[in-house]
């Protein structure tokens, strides 16, 4: 099932930004996305534990940095 709003893309759909990043704190991930990245989640909390309830503007901007090879620079500078 496609979720609105993601232009085509599914949620993790092969698990690989979990695969990869799942072991990221959130807090890692609000340093590089700002405060309101995973709305309602814990700083301390592992991104795997928390992908499958991320809003939309915190997983567009997840996906979209990891679809373009972004994301792995971005967290190994931030931790």
């Amino acid at each position: 099932m496609q979720q609105p709003g993601l232009h085509g893309r599914h949620r993790d759909k092969d698990g690989e930004i979990s695969r990869k990043h799942g072991n990221t704190l959130v807090r890692t991930l609000r340093q590089i996305y700002g405060q309101h990245f995973a709305s309602g989640c814990g700083d301390m909390e592992k991104l795997s534990d928390v992908l499958h309830k991320l809003d939309e503007p915190s997983l567009s901007a997840l996906a979209h940095d990891h679809e373009h090879g972004h994301l792995e620079n971005k967290i190994a500078q931030h931790t």
